[in-house]
């Protein structure tokens, strides 16, 4: 089953190659995802990578936490599920 992993502390000119290739060292990639701002159009300095192994997203989490990408200390951790919250409803009556 794959593990979705987070990638914190991302410098702004890393991109979604650069990480598939980074983590692929470690084994399969399936995605490899920068969040990016709405209204900015540019990273918000955090990812996801998800990983086909479980073996293999433990290994990119040993190895990768704290590398230095970019001229940025990564954070890397296995990903939280996020919370659903309720969807606002913005409809004046």
């Amino acid at each position: 089953m794959a593990k979705k992993l987070y990638v914190g502390n991302l410098s702004y000119s890393s991109t979604e190659p650069g990480l598939e290739d980074l983590f692929g060292q470690y084994g399969q990639v399936v995605s490899a995802k920068i969040v990016i701002d709405r209204e900015t159009k540019r990273s918000r300095g955090f990812g996801f990578v998800e990983m086909e192994q479980d073996d293999a997203a433990e290994a990119a989490i040993s190895a990768l936490d704290g590398y230095e990408l970019d001229g940025r200390r990564l954070r890397v951790n296995e990903a939280m599920e996020r919370e659903r919250r309720p969807r606002r409803d913005f409809h004046r009556d």
